[in-house]
């Protein structure tokens, strides 16, 4: 198996499918109430339903102008068809939803380019708290039990516990960590793990970084300087710049990911909590506004509960 070849699977394995509807289970059921709701006593859809539907897809966390975006297209599908029937709109609406999220790429992994990079960086972002190094503990799991050798770095200077927290992941995944003193240059813990890595001829690294949201210019400034530390090392580095969001903030999520969008070059999500929470639509909203590829999910808190989102399978969970 090349580098990488995992994230090339077509479909989600039984198990996995199982986990992400458990996952999910909190979102389903509200979603699919509130949207029972909505068509009660009606047999077509009319301004009534669509008005209703727009308030489902709204509580749910899908965001304003995503929702606006979808009742558009089944307006459209009405107004075209002329009857269209209650019974139909569960299935119309998983269709647009699963064509809004393959519109934005999520899912399509098979047109990222990983090309022969080696190591291949993976700089992580993302406030206190999201589950950012519960999330690199996985990713490291999940790609070392694939034959990768995987190194950690832990730039989140600023706080032990983040420190602490990242040696302990790297204990429980048997993966090597690189760590220095609190209050350490974050930049210098990434070019020394990128080196090592280098030298001791590592698959993935994963760089840590400092979750704070303290302002917009100095969050800009330190990742901007780990980054360009890192292409010292090796040209074109971060390969990948992760943002951890908490999905069970719903609508927070989305000022977090503008927040991170403006201050680097956020090219892939990882929403995490997603068992716990019934705003499971932020996932659609944030995939839509921002055109950034889900390619994380978190759907429990087992180390095998990140999962490589499915979009298709995402969808089914949510209406099956």
């Amino acid at each position: 198996m090349g580098l990488f070849d995992f994230f090339k699977k077509k479909e989600t394995a039984p198990e996995a499918q199982e986990a992400l509807s458990k996952g999910l289970e909190k979102t389903k059921e509200g979603f699919l109430s509130k949207l029972t709701k909505a068509v009660a006593g009606k047999t077509t859809v009319d301004d009534d339903v669509l008005d209703n539907l727009e308030e489902v897809l709204v509580t749910s966390d899908v965001g304003v102008s995503t929702t606006l975006k979808i009742i558009e297209r089944i307006q459209q599908r009405a107004a075209r068809d002329k009857y269209l029937s209650t019974s139909e709109l569960n299935h119309l609406l998983r269709d647009e939803i699963q064509l809004l999220l393959a519109e934005n790429n999520s899912n399509d992994f098979r047109k990222f380019e990983y090309g022969d990079h080696k190591p291949y960086v993976i700089m992580v972002v993302g406030v206190n708290g999201v589950g950012k190094t519960t999330t690199i503990g996985k990713l490291a799991h999940k790609l070392k039990a694939e034959g990768l050798k995987v190194v950690l770095g832990a730039a989140d200077t600023f706080r032990a516990a983040a420190v602490e927290q990242i040696k302990l992941w790297g204990q429980r995944v048997d993966v090597r960590v690189v760590a220095q003193a609190m209050g350490s240059d974050p930049a210098s813990v990434a070019f020394d793990t990128i080196q090592s890595a280098v030298a001791n001829g590592e698959d993935v690294v994963i760089i840590d970084t400092a979750g704070r949201l303290h302002n917009k210019i100095g969050l800009m400034n330190e990742l901007g300087k780990i980054k360009k530390v890192m292409e010292k090392v090796i040209p074109g580095a971060p390969h990948e710049i992760l943002l951890v969001l908490d999905g069970s903030t719903g609508q927070n999520a989305f000022e977090q990911c503008k927040q991170f969008t403006e201050a680097t070059d956020v090219n892939a999500l990882a929403i995490t909590k997603l068992d716990g929470t019934a705003k499971g639509g932020v996932v659609i909203g944030i995939s839509d506004q921002f055109k950034i590829p889900v390619k994380y999910i978190g759907v429990g808190e087992g180390v095998n509960d990140l999962q490589l989102f499915d979009k298709k399978a995402f969808v089914d969970g949510l209406f099956k």
